[in-house]
């Protein structure tokens, strides 16, 4: 294991990177601990064959926001794990425990599930170090995938949001990219608000049906290996189709960047509530905002997930859990969108100031300020 120092450190962070290896088993990971000003840090473990030390550390730079901004008294990190999540379980198991070992003495940093990792990586993790959130219920974990504690907070976002753009979510038009973990959940939350589902995606294509998609069978059909492609009704498309779908509010839920200057002319949203993190580069966002298009920023947004994962290490129960998230998110939504339209600002940099505020507080309680 060997740490190394990021070239694009602030004054903010990141405080350490670490690299781990072990090519034996073909382990390769990274761990970004962003900031602990405002306590130990807490982020997911994310895995998939294609993540970088670049994207881990943005990412773990939007945990410190998020978390900042949601009053946690947690840093922010993020940690990566190269290699397919869909690998047999046995191989995950052994990469994922393996990797976690390396990391027993670095108290820094919680870990948490994030794309390609869940409840049961997360036990893992719990029996090995005995450090980590997003526990099944059987270890006295609030499961945040089956709970939906994430989809949650962004129906509290909406709810929120829609006052500031004219729109009743009661029959507003829903589309969301990455219908997996965050964004079935969102569709089942806003669904019970009246909201219609018209268009949901992943890695197989696009499901378009402009008369409504029944939630319900969708989220069985995808808990059952299916594709959002398998269902019965509606147009199948490639899966970028779904940025082009008219609809009231967008919703992206899978990667990073998916939003770029190429592509944000093809959003028909008035809308956004960013499910995924840093899933918007920032000139699409620009290009978006001078457009009429509201976008609820990733890290005020998906906050209810990290909300929960903290919460639940401090043996809080579901019921507070997500009290909590609704209060939070609701009001840091109505705070960052009351000072866009005092101030004119983008919400990205309304939100930006809150949070920066609350963590130059937290860094200035510190021995040592820098991180």
């Amino acid at each position: 294991m060997m740490e190394d120092k990021f070239q694009s450190a602030d004054e903010l962070g990141p405080a350490k990177i670490f690299h781990v290896q072990e090519p034996s088993i073909g382990l390769r990971a990274t761990l970004v601990v962003d900031n602990v000003a405002c306590g130990p840090s807490i982020g997911g473990l994310r895995m998939a064959a294609d993540v970088t030390t670049e994207e881990c550390f943005r990412l773990a730079r939007a945990m410190t926001l998020k978390n900042a901004a949601a009053g946690l008294a947690h840093g922010g990190a993020k940690s990566v794990l190269y290699g397919d999540p869909r690998m047999p379980r046995e191989q995950k198991e052994r990469l994922i425990r393996t990797f976690a070992y390396a990391l027993r003495n670095e108290q820094d940093y919680i870990f948490g599930p994030d794309m390609g990792t869940d409840e049961t990586c997360m036990a893992w993790i719990k029996d090995e170090i005995g450090r980590s959130a997003g526990l099944p219920a059987e270890l006295g974990g609030i499961p945040l995938d089956e709970v939906g504690a994430t989809g949650w907070g962004l129906c509290h976002a909406a709810e929120v949001a829609a006052h500031h753009c004219d729109l009743t979510l009661r029959g507003a038009r829903v589309a969301i990219q990455g219908f997996g973990a965050v964004g079935k959940h969102a569709a089942r939350f806003l669904a019970a608000k009246g909201a219609v589902l018209v268009a949901a995606s992943d890695t197989h294509g696009t499901l378009i049906d402009p008369s409504g998609i029944d939630v319900a069978q969708l989220i069985h059909a995808k808990d059952t290996g299916k594709s959002v492609c398998d269902h019965p009704r509606g147009n199948k498309r490639d899966r970028d189709a779904v940025i082009d779908v008219d609809c009231d509010i967008w919703i992206p839920a899978a990667r990073p960047d998916v939003i770029r200057d190429d592509n944000a002319h093809r959003l028909k949203a008035k809308l956004v509530l960013q499910g995924a993190n840093i899933p918007f580069t920032p000139g699409a966002e620009r290009t978006l905002h001078q457009r009429g298009v509201l976008i609820v920023p990733d890290f005020i947004a998906n906050a209810g997930g990290v909300i929960c994962a903290a919460m639940e290490y401090q043996g809080a129960t579901q019921s507070s859990v997500f009290a909590s998230i609704a209060e939070k998110v609701g009001a840091n939504t109505e705070m960052v969108l009351a000072q866009v339209q005092a101030q004119g600002v983008l919400p990205r940099e309304a939100a930006l100031d809150m949070a920066l505020r609350r963590l130059k507080r937290a860094m200035g309680y510190r021995r040592f300020v820098i991180f």
